[in-house]
This record gives structure tokens, C-alpha cells and sequence, in this order.
């Protein structure tokens, strides 16, 4: 039987580069104890730097089939790195944090790195600080510098494709600017920007995008279709389930819109909605189309079990209205 592995025979390997790193490494980065941490990051700087990249691939690759790890540590100790793709990586590593000092340092990031791929991958997290904000979990004060951060550069002359991801950041957030930056996104003649105004609108939660976001389904450019479904699922807009529907049995081409399309479907729910899932899933024998598709059915369950818990809530409110009435009729 062979002995478990210390945490320095772990580190060993790495600094050897002529060899893979197993999968079964990956767990011992996690949740690391400080001085675990303090032997990581001396050994660090020994670590060559495509060695460092391929670690840290892996990493994020494992936090989305794993849910238990955790390298918010590794990631929160590499974001002063001198590689800006080491960097841009150890953001992504805290994608779960909810530490509001990341969000400043964060906010930082985007204002003032020198190189792109850190302050793009700090706008696409800094939209999910706001959406804290939002819920009353994240400081009133944090929340807005990073919104005033993200303001500035979508109305500034930065890199178009920044821009871009800063206004889809804002989405989350009940600013009153936002909705005059989306309308003047949403009316530009590039398609990027169009799909960047409909990613915003999606994340607003907010009706009055509905008809725009409609709209958009069937444009002739995948670009725009693609963030227009995710859009109608994110703001569960009734009407645009008959399109989806449409679009599918239609064999739309683009493999992006159709996956974005059946989700969208498991978000508005309904039995026309479920019948297609379940006759999808009858009839395909490749093993991750089942697999997704039988994610978007139990998301389809999750959806109609919110709706009716919905549904109740508005019958005992109407009850105690009704109450109110009754006790005001007495006296």
C-alpha cells in the first residue's frame, strides 16, 4: 500500500518539471494551513513559469467538478505576482470569496494593473461583489467604489473588449446610471456591444428589458442570440419560450445558442418546456448531452418548485388581507 503523501513531497513534484501532475495532487493545495502557505510560496519562486500556469489551469479545472476544495489562499497570495497571467489566475482561484477586502483590492486591480487579462478577470468578479452589495452583503461603501470603478472605464476610451465586461459587471446593479449605459450599448451598430448590453440586462432582473431582449432572439448573429437566450432565461420572460422552443426544433446551428437556449427553457419552466427535455434526453446517446440535459430537468424541477412555493406566498398574503378586512369590518 503506498504512504501518503506529505505536503513537501507534493511540492517536490511540482518543482520537478518533467513530470504530470497527477489529479490526486490537486486536493492537497486546498485549504491550506499557513504554514502549508509559507512552503508554497518559498518554493514559488523556484516553480517554472509554465509549470506555474499548468498548476493553476488544473486548479480552476478542479474547482468546477469539485466542490469541497478551496484555493482561495493560493489565489489571494498570488494577486501581487509579476506575471499578469499568474495574476489573472489567482483572481479566478477566489471565484467563491466573499471577503470584502478582495473586493477592494479588486477594484484596485482594475483601475491601476498594467496589463489586461488582471483587470478583465477583476471586472468579471467584481460583478459578483456587486451582486452582494445588492443583497445587502457586502459594505454600502465597497459596493459603490467598485461601481464608480466600473462606471469610469465603460465610459471611458479603454480597450473596447474591457469596457465591454465592466457594463455585463454592472448588470447586477440598481445604479440609476446603468440603464442609460445599456441603451447606449444596446443601440451601437457592433454586435459585441449589443450581446454585452443584453448580458447586463439578463443580470438586472429588471422587466423592462423584456421586449428588447425578445427582440434579439432570432437576430442573424450568434453573438447575439447566444447572451439574448441567456438573457430570457435570467429575467424568466414567458413569451420568449415559444422562440426558444422555435429555435430548437428549428436545429438552430450555433452549439453555444442551443445549449443556452435548453437551460433558458429550465429557467421559465412550463410543460411544453419539460416534454422537449424529456424526449431529448430519449433520444441522445452522447453521454455529456444526457448529462447537461438532465441537469436542465432537475433545474426545470428546482423552477416550478420556486413557482409554486411563489404561488403560496401570494395566497397567505392575499389571506391576510383578506383578515385585515374581516377585523376592520368587526370593529
Amino acid at each position: 500500500m503506498a504512504e501518503t503523501p506529505t505536503f513537501q513531497n507534493i511540492l517536490d513534484h511540482l518543482l520537478d518539471s518533467k513530470k504530470d501532475i497527477p489529479q490526486s495532487h490537486l486536493q492537497y493545495y486546498s485549504d491550506l494551513d499557513p504554514k502549508s502557505l509559507r512552503l508554497f510560496l518559498d518554493i514559488w519562486p523556484s516553480v517554472k513559469p509554465a509549470r506555474k500556469l499548468l498548476l493553476l489551469d488544473q486548479l480552476i479545472n478542479n474547482m468546477d467538478t469539485d466542490n469541497i476544495v478551496s484555493y482561495i489562499d493560493i489565489g489571494r497570495s498570488l494577486l501581487d505576482d509579476t506575471d499578469a497571467e499568474v495574476r489573472s489566475r489567482a483572481i479566478r482561484l477566489q471565484a467563491e470569496s466573499d471577503d470584502p477586502k478582495l473586493a477592494v483590492k479588486l477594484t484596485d486591480i482594475l483601475l491601476n494593473d498594467p496589463e489586461l487579462d488582471p483587470r478583465m478577470e477583476a471586472a468579471n468578479l467584481l460583478g459578483e461583489f456587486i451582486l452582494l452589495g445588492e443583497l445587502e452583503k457586502l459594505p454600502g461603501t465597497i459596493q459603490r467604489k467598485a461601481e464608480d470603478a466600473l462606471i469610469s472605464i465603460v465610459r471611458s476610451e479603454d480597450t473596447p473588449v474591457l469596457r465591454k465586461r465592466c457594463l455585463e459587471a454592472l448588470g447586477y446593479s440598481s445604479r440609476t446610471e446603468l440603464e442609460g449605459l445599456i441603451e447606449s450599448a444596446f443601440q451601437r451598430a457592433d454586435p459585441t456591444w449589443i450581446a454585452s448590453a443584453l448580458r447586463a440586462m439578463g443580470r438586472s432582473h429588471d422587466e423592462r428589458w423584456n421586449e428588447d431582449v425578445v427582440s434579439m432572439l432570432l437576430n442573424d448573429d450568434p453573438r447575439i442570440r447566444f447572451a439574448a437566450v441567456e438573457a430570457a432565461g435570467e429575467l424568466i420572460i414567458q413569451d420568449a419560450g415559444p422562440i426558444l422552443l422555435q429555435m430548437l426544433e428549428e436545429e438552430e446551428e450555433d452549439d453555444d445558442v442551443v445549449a443556452g437556449a435548453i437551460w433558458s427553457l429550465s429557467q421559465i419552466g412550463g410543460d411544453d418546456a419539460r416534454i422537449y427535455l424529456l424526449n431529448l434526453i430519449e433520444n441522445t446517446e452522447d453521454e455529456d448531452a444526457v448529462a447537461f440535459l438532465e441537469d436542465a430537468l432537475e433545474n426545470l424541477d428546482f423552477t416550478e418548485e420556486l413557482n409554486k412555493f411563489d404561488l403560496l406566498s401570494l395566497d397567505e398574503d392575499e389571506l391576510d388581507e383578506d383578515e385585515l378586512e374581516e377585523t376592520d369590518q368587526d370593529e
